[in-house]
């Protein structure tokens, strides 16, 4: 079941002792596009200062409940872990530290077996194409050198929420949510309200059909024309999105469909010749 990242906002967050706060945002990877955080105001008792946990924290299935998620952490573990100034670039050594503080392992350059649950790798890495950003290009992991690179390209959800989208021949719309595979923690869908084009539609764009981002010019750029994107299956926040669903979407962009939804697609082999 998909989640859209809105639904999490304001949840409040239970330890295994008591609560600790509540969700303000999410930052995912510009990769991979993963979760790689849920942004946590704490409560008066632990400091109230905003502190960063890994969906690897949640107790599964808890996502589920319409205003709590638990976290298999205690009080004491979220008081004394790192802080985080949301107003600053979170660097990888913040990351590396704050991981390190958990026990969590890093997710950059690790590949998990399929069978792994994990917030890390993306279902098959190789399919994924980066989107271009303004900057330098991501630093790899340096065999050679316990150093973690210098830029892990983490975004905010609420931030990303709002960029323009570009089709190839023009403006569409803009991004008005994120559906979010709370499994996996992988965005699999941008949901893009088209309003000052067709009044009340909403369509949905994955991911790997992003052909450019510019965080400076807040525009996400796709590679799909207007007319496809307008002809698309409309998308109805008040309805699910099942397999059906998303294989007419796929099938109108004339891109593959997600392996774990598309019946052809279930073997090994024919998940790693996914491509997006």
């Amino acid at each position: 079941m998909l989640h859209t990242a809105k639904s999490f906002e304001g949840k409040a967050l239970h330890a295994t002792d008591g609560d600790i706060g509540h969700l303000k945002d999410l930052y995912f990877d510009d990769e991979h596009w993963h979760v790689r955080y849920f942004v946590v105001e704490t409560e008066r008792g632990l400091s109230s200062r905003q502190v960063l946990i890994s969906p690897e924290a949640i107790v599964r299935g808890s996502v589920l409940d319409d205003r709590v998620i638990s976290v298999n952490l205690t009080q004491r573990q979220v008081r004394e872990s790192p802080g985080i100034d949301t107003a600053k670039p979170v660097s990888r050594q913040h990351e590396a530290e704050l991981r390190h503080y958990y026990g969590w392992p890093p997710y950059w350059g690790v590949v998990l077996p399929e069978t792994a649950f994990a917030p890390a790798p993306p279902l098959e890495p190789a399919s994924w194409r980066a989107p271009q950003t303004s900057g330098s290009e991501t630093a790899q992991p340096r065999p050679d050198t316990a150093e973690p690179p210098a830029d892990p390209h983490l975004r905010s959800v609420g931030e990303v929420t709002g960029y323009h989208i570009e089709a190839i021949d023009g403006a569409i719309g803009h991004v008005a949510d994120f559906l979010i595979d709370a499994d996996t923690w992988q965005i699999r869908y941008l949901i893009v309200d088209t309003r000052n084009w067709w009044p009340g539609k909403k369509v949905l764009v994955a991911p790997n059909w992003i052909r450019n981002v510019s965080w400076t010019a807040s525009t996400v750029a796709v590679d799909l024309t207007r007319a496809t994107i307008k002809g698309s299956p409309a998308y109805d926040p008040s309805q699910p999105v099942t397999p059906a669903y998303a294989g007419a979407l796929h099938d109108h962009y004339g891109r593959p469909r997600y392996p774990d939804w598309d019946p052809d697609h279930k073997t090994t082999e024919a998940r790693r010749n996914f491509r997006g």
